[in-house]
């Protein structure tokens, strides 16, 4: 018997027609369905396909009630391997049992190579030191993980660029968390900065010069009302009050009152003049310790704003 006696036609397994539509209403071709999509075999005209699956990506394996995703962590700046790096445990294998005496010590002898043959270079070493000290500093600053993986990025762009020869790590990379600040408007000042980081504050001062000099970074000077909000949180005062002190501020920027002084002491200024005219208490020392500045600045600052509002009748 002959196979086309057993098999009087053929067909796709794939793709079969569709009875309820079976005619294209562009050309009136033959329409077939198959597992992705409803299309005219003559014109190729697409009827129908089957939507996105948005479910979960991972698969399931024998911990998949405990730890179900099959993906590990997204790649990171803030680190020298941008986070594919291995870690090996201490007291617990994979299954969470307690490893044995004799296990703990290969693991040990085991944990002790690894971290000697983790960098390649003196290079890697110094980029991973650098990088540990700048998030420690956006850690102790409360920066905001995207500033912080900017800075972390800056300080990688200082490396490449050999910056680092001839300067300390610790005050390129307190300058790059201030960098990063300043490129993204964040009030933080200088002595701020300097203050949680292991170097002196000129030190980082000099450190972010070579920094905007030689990579040309897009930094602007922070307006003095960015600073009005941190410094009325600290010292408690009323939300009119640091309205009012916004107000001040934004009148003192637009009058190019703020152009070669201290932002934070104009800020202070501008808090301290809000706060007389609201009748709250709060003292000149107060607001100079706040603002890290001397009472003297914040004087000369409220002197001048005074002249201002007086000329304007404000």
């Amino acid at each position: 018997m002959a196979s086309r006696d057993i098999y009087e036609r053929t067909f796709d397994e794939d793709g079969q027609a569709d009875a309820s539509a079976n005619q294209c209403p562009e050309c009136g071709g033959h329409v077939t369905t198959n597992a992705v999509e409803t299309f005219c075999e003559a014109c190729g005209l697409v009827l129908d396909a089957q939507p996105i699956d948005h479910g979960p990506e991972w698969r399931t394996f024998e911990d998949d009630e405990t730890d179900p995703e099959r993906t590990g962590a997204p790649l990171t700046p803030t680190r020298h391997d941008r986070g594919l790096s291995t870690e090996i445990g201490r007291r617990t294998d994979g299954n969470g049992n307690t490893l044995s005496g004799q296990k703990r010590c290969q693991l040990g002898r085991l944990r002790r190579e690894h971290n000697r043959g983790r960098w390649r270079s003196k290079a890697e070493r110094n980029l991973a030191h650098g990088l540990a000290e700048t998030r420690r500093v956006a850690s102790a600053l409360d920066i905001p993980e995207s500033i912080r993986d900017q800075a972390c990025a800056l300080y990688r762009s200082a490396s490449s660029e050999d910056l680092l020869p001839g300067r300390s790590i610790e005050a390129i990379a307190a300058a790059s968390v201030y960098a990063a600040c300043r490129c993204n408007v964040l009030p933080r000042t200088l002595p701020e900065v300097g203050g949680v980081a292991k170097v002196a504050a000129e030190r980082v001062e000099h450190a972010y010069g070579v920094l905007n000099r030689e990579l040309g970074l897009p930094a602007m000077p922070t307006p003095p009302g960015a600073y009005v909000p941190r410094f009325a949180s600290a010292l408690g005062l009323s939300a009119g009050t640091r309205h009012r002190a916004e107000a001040l501020a934004a009148k003192a920027s637009d009058e190019q009152l703020a152009q070669g002084c201290t932002p934070s002491g104009l800020a202070a200024a501008c808090l301290y003049m809000a706060a007389q005219e609201r009748c709250e208490r709060v003292t000149q020392a107060d607001l100079a310790e706040v603002a890290d500045v001397t009472p003297v600045t914040i004087r000369a600052r409220w002197d001048e704003l005074r002249t201002l509002v007086d000329d304007d009748g404000d």
